[in-house]
């Protein structure tokens, strides 16, 4: 009788205990997705030959070039 007796004076408690423990496990996987694009951003911007310069091939071979 013990656990039904008990039931009602802590369902608000564990049930506040499980929102917050859904909203900690979204607020983590925010996180995780936010850091994973702003790496994804990161690789992705190159930096772009200058147009009114003319490509040559050693702009193209050369890999120790910084453009």
């Amino acid at each position: 009788m013990g656990i039904h007796y008990d039931y009602k004076s802590t369902r608000g408690a564990k049930a506040m205990e499980k929102q917050a423990k859904r909203e900690k496990k979204l607020a983590e996987r925010r996180a995780k997705r936010a850091a994973k694009d702003g790496s994804d951003k990161q690789k992705g911007e190159t930096k772009m030959h200058d147009i009114s310069k003319t490509i040559t091939l050693e702009d193209l071979t050369n890999p120790e070039k910084d453009k």
